[in-house]
């Protein structure tokens, strides 16, 4: 899994492997070990709720994503388009725009490889 913050938005990027490890049940993990100052976790998880939520703390947090939409994802590989959350917060300054993409290189070269 990839991670990407800027400002107020992440991009989660996930390879067909980490896919299926959600579509299966299980969630998938990122750890980061930040030379000797602090770790950082993060785990996604798919949910029955219709919309993305985090939660957590800093050092250990959550993704919840919709498990219906990421199935239907799921169906249109290979594909550039992917799923974009707003997950609203308190105050709206805090909002974060969350953006899940699933590989596109990753799932050509399997494309490709069945078709062989």
């Amino acid at each position: 899994m990839k991670l990407q913050f800027e400002g107020q938005k992440l991009r989660l990027r996930i390879d067909e492997d980490e896919l299926a490890t959600l579509l299966a049940g299980a969630s998938v993990h990122a750890h980061t070990r930040v030379a000797d100052a602090f770790d950082m976790a993060c785990t996604v998880r798919l949910s029955e709720a219709g919309d993305a939520s985090v939660e957590g703390a800093a050092g250990n947090w959550f993704v919840h994503l919709p498990q219906a939409l990421v199935r239907e994802l799921a169906t249109r590989l290979p594909t550039r388009d992917g799923l974009s959350f707003e997950v609203v917060a308190r105050d709206a300054a805090n909002n974060l725009s969350l953006q899940f993409d699933i590989d596109v290189r990753d799932s050509a070269r399997r494309l490709k490889a069945s078709r062989a």
